[in-house]
């Protein structure tokens, strides 16, 4: 059998508040959700502002980047490059702002955020990654 690392309540609550912090910062209004490597929710938090569906899609785009352990981005490249059948695809959030979290090479979990432009929902959920790895968990 093998061990690996796995998110605990206190690595999801330091992510998704760092992440928080960096929305907060630049004055967006975003959801945050922070998921297991299963899909699972851990953290969520819907700014002041945010739209309500930001709440339901930062979550599919968590969800798909720990179920695919990949940027969710490279889902909505695929499509966009005109492999339509990838819209059957079992998964919700194919689209930029999902991000896995990835622990000595495995994947823990993964952040996502909507909200604001793609790549500002990527900003934010990668200062949530970064303030795991500063901690040293």
């Amino acid at each position: 059998m093998k061990t690996r690392p796995m998110l605990e309540a206190a690595d999801a609550s330091a992510i998704g508040e760092a992440a928080q912090r960096e929305a907060q910062r630049n004055g967006w209004a975003v959801s945050i959700a922070v998921v297991d490597d299963g899909g699972h929710l851990l953290w969520l938090q819907r700014l002041d502002g945010a739209a309500p569906i930001s709440a339901y899609i930062c979550q599919q785009k968590a969800r798909t980047a720990a179920l695919g352990r990949r940027e969710s981005r490279l889902y909505e490249e695929i499509i966009n490059t005109g492999r339509f059948a990838f819209l059957s695809a079992p998964l919700e959030g194919m689209l930029e702002g999902g991000v896995p979290i990835v622990v000595d090479g495995q994947c823990v979990g993964a952040v996502g955020v909507s909200g604001v432009k793609s790549s500002d929902d990527v900003r934010i959920a990668r200062a949530g990654i970064e303030a795991l790895a500063a901690e040293g968990r």
